[in-house]
């Protein structure tokens, strides 16, 4: 198999950022859930739920909605290492998505599911518990 952070790290120059290179990605039972915010393209919410070892990377341009009936594209982008769930900092200009990033939510809970079948299934009876905390801090802009 591939190395599932290969377009990540394609997409970096380590010497510049000190966005995380990332270890090897393993499975986990008590899985993450990361909101991040940024002004890459505007002020961006992204958000990064953990699933085979990796955070899978969501832009949603125009932020969350919490009516649930209004739509929010979202774009997947390359998967990020799990320990991007902590990073917080300045993208250098001239990088890969530079700007400022913050923290907005952190959560984690677990599955009793196998990854394969969990994917698209997220509903009231998903059998999935989990904890999450807002992250005081600022806005973009």
């Amino acid at each position: 198999m591939a190395d599932p952070l290969e377009h990540y790290r394609n997409k970096r120059d380590f010497t510049r950022t000190r966005e995380p290179r990332g270890a090897r990605s393993r499975r986990s039972t008590a899985l993450r859930f990361v909101v991040q915010k940024h002004a890459a393209v505007g002020c961006t919410t992204t958000p990064l739920p953990e699933l085979d070892g990796t955070l899978k990377s969501w832009a949603v341009p125009k932020g969350p909605s919490l009516d649930p009936a209004r739509r929010r594209m979202s774009v997947h982008v390359e998967d990020h290492p799990l320990e991007y769930g902590s990073f917080e900092g300045e993208i250098p200009a001239g990088e890969y998505g530079a700007s400022h990033v913050i923290v907005r939510t952190r959560a984690s809970g677990y599955r009793r599911r196998p990854p394969a079948t969990a994917i698209g299934r997220a509903s009231s009876s998903s059998n999935c518990g989990a904890r999450s905390s807002p992250v005081d801090g600022p806005s973009c802009g």
